[in-house]
């Protein structure tokens, strides 16, 4: 399959993944320090997937994307679980996380637009005349 084809299929269909999440979590602590990797798909599909994986404890929010699939399905799934494998060697421990909520962007704050000013009653029957 040519590059070019697949670089189209994940830039029209992975922003799409921020807005649905998978099931699929895990949360590592080591000492004071928390690490959570997530798994992100489409409701109900393996692929695309993305794996996010989140510094809690340095960086509150800010995420890494480690890996992303758009038609290999189990690769997400392999690489996190090759991931929390070698967490748990450096001496973290890894559980199931919760289950992610889906993310959703803020809605805009918007300003309440002004109260339009009523338009003035008056004779229109000029209007209502034929013009000549």
């Amino acid at each position: 399959m040519n590059n070019k084809y697949v670089y189209a299929f994940l830039a029209v269909f992975l922003p799409g993944l921020a807005f649905s999440q998978g099931a699929v979590s895990y949360q590592c602590s080591f000492e004071n320090l928390q690490r959570r990797i997530e798994i992100l798909t489409e409701p109900g599909v393996t692929v695309p997937c993305e794996v996010h994986y989140y510094k809690d404890s340095e960086t509150p929010g800010e995420k890494q994307v480690l890996w992303t699939a758009a038609s290999e399905e189990g690769y997400c799934e392999a690489k996190t679980e090759e991931f929390v494998a070698k967490l748990r060697e450096w001496g973290w421990e890894c559980g199931p996380g919760a289950t992610p909520e889906p993310a959703v962007e803020p809605e805009p704050t918007a300003e309440p637009e002004p109260a339009a000013e009523p338009e003035p009653i008056g004779d229109d029957t000029e209007a209502l005349e034929p013009a000549e």
